[in-house]
């Protein structure tokens, strides 16, 4: 059991090697500034580049490519001139913006407040602990809502059952946030980190077309993988140390459970399904009916004919979410007119701002990195560099999973991360013959592995209080030992797995192999 004299630290106060972590990752400037200080030393990198006339030889056509200026007459007066469309031509934002029109219906309808808390409200017995989990794997699509939702219900549940309510919180926070690069349907976030890195791909293949669905049997594996290793640990790990519940703070009396669905909500819940399998078959209709399937390219061959498809997926989430979203709200009496969901949608965009203030700057700078042309030069030589060392594939993805996962633990944002990596470490492994989802989803375990340990995370304060509901004397070093086990246990699994999956080849999504072939272009 945690010891009960643990107390709730100052911040950065903290020693030993976690609190150095903490002091470190507090003295991190925002991260527009830290775009705007990759931006000037991309600029500083691009000026001594030129002078020094750095270049390399493209791989396919041998046509001689040298490192440009950002300082030049040229690319000066692009920057200034073309700055609207840098952002608007940034391939994350547009599809994260209109995937948001479709999710904040669902999520502000309470849809996805509804489906949680009817699937978690009903567990019980042994298969508890997989159950929590699971929900938690699947409510990625509900964002934040699944923090503020989830994460109290399988505390409410566990107290309920006679077990430990910190036990509760632990394996849904694990399922949400520590098992983040699992998935069983994709949605939102794999069009995002995607969307990033397309534009990397095309540093080298003009014609690389993101493929929504490129990481789903990646994601689907660490799910099936992770949900075993999450029962054991909570099981015969977590709960143990955690001991039994003394049935005190502020929570104990007010056990009663959650609250049961509405009429309205029930009669919501099955509106949203009928809505769902809806959009379900028009996708169906507009890809399989004969002579009228404009989804599907019948002069392409192989995972091309589908090409349309996969770019129509964007657009079918947003429908999936805004139909399913409106027919429940009409139905529960949450939508009352079609100014409701407008509002909805509006309220969504606003969410959205502190991402579009990041996108502008995370947009120049991968814009500007393209203008210098460092990345394909720094790609071509680091990959001649790796090919001289004969090193295997599955080290090389094994050595940036554990980069991404160093990251984590001082920097938040999964994107922000991955668009100032994406543009050297996508095409260097494209040359040395890993598909750009194969290194997607390498970053994405990496990325994952220490989300519920770090402070810096977004949304631990707020498990950190849903803890000190249940126990006063819980505090940051209480977090993170409860979290810590998951954290290993995923880290080792998830490095295994990208070793065994690059070594074996296996696809990493429908449409998209592991081995990657660079084509000439014509």
């Amino acid at each position: 059991m945690a010891s009960s004299g643990e107390q709730d630290n100052a911040v950065g106060s903290a020693p030993g090697w976690l609190g150095a972590i903490e002091r470190i990752g507090n003295r991190l400037p925002d991260p527009v500034f830290i775009f705007l200080a990759l931006i000037g030393l991309l600029v500083l990198a691009s000026v001594v580049a030129a002078a020094l006339g750095w270049g390399a030889a493209h791989p396919l056509s041998g046509e001689p490519l040298r490192t440009e200026s950002l300082l030049s007459e040229a690319n000066l007066a692009r920057l200034l001139v073309e700055m609207p469309q840098t952002l608007t031509g940034f391939p994350p934002l547009g599809l994260v913006l209109v995937v948001m029109l479709g999710a904040a219906v669902a999520e502000r309808s309470g849809l996805f407040s509804a489906l949680l808390g009817r699937s978690i409200a009903r567990l019980s017995g042994p298969l508890l602990t997989p159950a929590v989990f699971i929900i938690g794997l699947l409510s990625h699509h509900a964002s934040d809502a699944a923090y503020i939702v989830l994460i109290p219900l399988a505390a409410w549940v566990y107290a309920q059952a006679g077990r430990h309510p910190l036990t509760g919180i632990a394996v849904a926070y694990a399922g949400i946030s520590g098992a983040f690069a699992g998935n069983v349907v994709p949605g939102q976030f794999d069009v995002l980190m995607l969307g990033i890195t397309e534009p990397a791909a095309r540093l080298l293949d003009p014609g690389f077309v993101m493929n929504p669905l490129g990481n789903w049997w990646f994601t689907l594996a660490i799910g099936v993988l992770f949900t075993p290793i999450a029962w054991w640990i909570t099981d015969r790990v977590v709960e143990p140390r955690l001991g039994r519940w003394s049935q005190q703070g502020e929570m104990a009396e007010r056990i009663e459970g959650p609250r049961a669905l509405s009429d309205g909500e029930r009669r919501g819940l099955r509106h949203a399904g009928v809505a769902a399998l809806g959009v379900i078959a028009l996708f169906a209709a507009l890809s399989l009916i004969t002579g009228y399937s404009p989804l599907v390219d019948h002069g392409a061959d192989g995972p091309q004919r589908y090409t349309a498809f996969y770019r129509s997926l964007v657009a079918g989430f947003m429908l999936l979410f805004f139909a399913t979203g409106w027919a429940y709200g009409a139905a529960a009496g949450t939508v009352r007119s079609h100014r409701d969901i407008v509002a909805f949608m509006g309220e969504g965009m606003r969410s959205m701002a502190p991402y579009i203030v990041i996108a502008f700057f995370a947009a120049h700078f991968v814009a500007m990195f393209k203008w210098s042309n460092l990345g394909p030069v720094i790609a071509i030589n680091g990959a001649e560099t790796l090919q001289s060392l004969a090193l295997p594939r599955p080290l090389l993805l094994v050595a940036l999973l554990c980069m991404s996962a160093v990251f984590d633990l001082v920097i938040g944002s999964a994107s922000a991360k991955w668009s100032a990596m994406a543009p050297i470490v996508v095409p260097m492994l494209m040359l040395l013959g890993v598909s750009p989802e194969m290194t997607t989803a390498a970053y994405r375990m990496g990325d994952s592995i220490f989300n519920i340990v770090t402070p810096l995370a977004s949304n631990f304060p707020l498990v950190l209080v849903l803890c000190q509901r249940w126990r006063k004397d819980f505090g940051v070093g209480s977090v993170i030992a409860m979290m810590l086990p998951y954290s290993l246990a995923f880290g080792t699994a998830g490095l295994l797995l990208v070793g065994l999956w690059v070594g074996l080849e296996l696809p990493v999504g429908p449409g998209a192999p592991m081995p990657y072939s660079l084509q000439a272009q014509p």
